[in-house]
This record gives C-alpha cells, structure tokens and sequence, in this order.
C-alpha cells in the first residue's frame, strides 16, 4: 500500500482563499497519523469522509496556533463520541501543559487515556515505532522550537509466488519463505529455495515533512533521497527578506532543499495569505527542482507501486 497523504489544510497564519490552517493526514497500511492540527481539521476529516477515530497517533510540530488550535476540539470530539482507546500526542514540550489546563478549567475526564510524548526539538531521534513505520524528529530552523517528521517504512517482506505453493504447504513454511528463508527437508537439503518461490518484497518508503523553518542546510543529512518531501514555502522570492525575518523560506529555497537533498518529488505548502493564486509558488520552485506540486487540500500524494 505504500504511503498516502492527505492535504487537510495548507495555508499558514489564518483560513483564507478557502483554504485552512496546516493538517495532514497520512496512511500507512491503513494507520492513519495526524500531523499538525490547525484550526478547523475535525472539519476537514468529516468533509473527506475520515473517521477521526481511527487516528491512534498525532504529531504537533511546534506551538503556534495555525499548527494545533484544532486539537483541543477534535480531543474534545473523540471523547463525546465515546472514544476508549488511547491516544498518543507527540510533540514540544508544553503541549501537554496547553491540554492539561483546558481540561481542568472545563472539568472535563476524558474517556480515553491520552499519552504525551515531548520531543525534543533541537535532536534527530527515533521518536515513534510500529510494525510498519518509524518516525524520526527532524530538528527545524524556527522562532520557537519546532520539529519535522520522517516516516519511514520498515521493510517488507518477500512476497509468495501463489501458482508456486503446493495445496498443503503450511503456514508455517509460508511465513518463513515471506522472511527470506530457504525451507529444508527431512534430509537436510533445501526442498524450496526462497528465491524461486517468492518475489522479492516492494519497496519502502519515506515521506519528509518539513513545517516552519527557515532556509537551513543542516536538515539535509535526515531527508537526504526521501521519496517525498513537505517543505514549507511561505513565501515568494520577492519577499525572501520578510521569509528570513519570519523564520520562514520562500519557494526558490524549499526547492533548493529538495535538490541537495535529491528526494523524489516536492510538496509546497504553507502558504501565506497574501497570495490567493498559488500557480507562482510552484513555478518558482519548478525553476530549481522540477518535480515541485502545490499541496491542495483534499487531494492525496500517493508513494506506491
């Protein structure tokens, strides 16, 4: 199934243009991680049809308000639609805090658990792991301490060749030609050899997803020759000046990230609201690295065979 990512809203700041505050939604093998959570993305998972219920795991990268003033309301929606799994939070210290004192002033219990899990921004770790991803920290280039994310998918594995199995095969057996072994006989001798009755696994994938920071050559080593990368451009060239005073990048440098890093396709996002039109960011950024796409809410950027 690869990796999917869902644009849940794009904009930076403030809703404008029709478009929200920053969201994604990403699917791995049918998990869903919520990364960011700007102001109206409980909206967004209804309008799409996503059952937010089904999103086990969240990711702020930093606090400002454009990237987790929807959280609280979407918690706030699990809980009364009877929600009993836990939940967990990844992100700066301080979000915990945020939570914690709004559910204390509304005497609200949640009827779920809810784990925090700081990050520690100014580190490139492993900060989440499941049976089909890793998710590392990227250290990011911002006004306050902010964190990207790399998911990366774990290995597959190999893949049986179905017309190549005899009707009684166990398994057992199966499982371990999926594992890359050779299967022996009784007498010692390898009765079938993994290679001829498998293919070998898919590919794995990663997606990088770089929120606010301005231009910085340092996070190059953590998304170098990612399958895809997120990477905010706020900004056009013209207003290169005003990006570096905002800690943001324009889309020229988004783009010459995604070059030196030599990743497979660039997504544009985080756009300001002075610009309604967003045909002028990807062209900017074509200009540098070709394979640049605007992220437009509501569509999905598909990683897969």
């Amino acid at each position: 199934m690869g990796i999917r990512v869902k644009i849940l809203g794009s904009n930076s700041a403030a809703p404008a243009h029709r478009r929200n505050q920053t969201s994604q939604l990403v699917n791995v093998e049918g998990r869903f991680y919520l990364i960011d959570c700007g102001e109206g993305t409980q909206l967004q998972l209804k309008r799409f049809r996503i059952r937010a219920q089904r999103i086990n795991n969240i990711f702020i990268s930093h606090l400002h308000g454009d990237h987790y003033l929807g959280l609280m309301g979407l918690l706030s929606t699990m809980h009364l639609l009877g929600r009993k799994k836990a939940l967990n939070l990844y992100g700066p210290q301080g979000l915990s805090e945020i939570i914690t004192l709004q559910l204390k002033h509304s005497e609200t219990v949640f009827n779920y658990e809810l784990n925090f899990h700081p990050i520690d921004t100014k580190v490139n770790k492993v900060i989440h792991e499941d049976e089909f991803i890793r998710v590392h920290s990227i250290p990011l280039n911002h006004r306050i301490p902010c964190s990207g994310f790399l998911f990366e998918e774990k290995p597959k594995k190999r893949r049986i060749i179905k017309e190549m199995i005899p009707a009684d095969f166990s398994v057992r057996n199966i499982v371990r030609l999926k594992n890359g072994e050779d299967i022996e006989g009784e007498d010692g001798e390898i009765q079938f050899k993994n290679e001829e009755y498998t293919h070998p696994p898919k590919k794995s994938f990663s997606y990088a997803y770089c929120s606010d920071t301005k231009y910085d050559e340092s996070i190059l080593p953590y998304i170098k020759e990612a399958d895809m990368l997120y990477h905010e451009s706020t900004f056009l060239e013209e207003h290169a000046s005003r990006a570096a005073n905002t800690y943001h990048s324009t889309a020229k440098e988004a783009a010459t990230i995604a070059l030196k890093a030599n990743v497979g396709k660039l997504l544009l996002g985080h756009f300001s609201i002075r610009y309604k039109e967003l045909e002028p960011i990807q062209e900017e950024a074509q200009t540098v690295f070709e394979n640049s796409a605007l992220a437009i809410e509501g569509e999905e950027y598909v990683l897969d065979f």
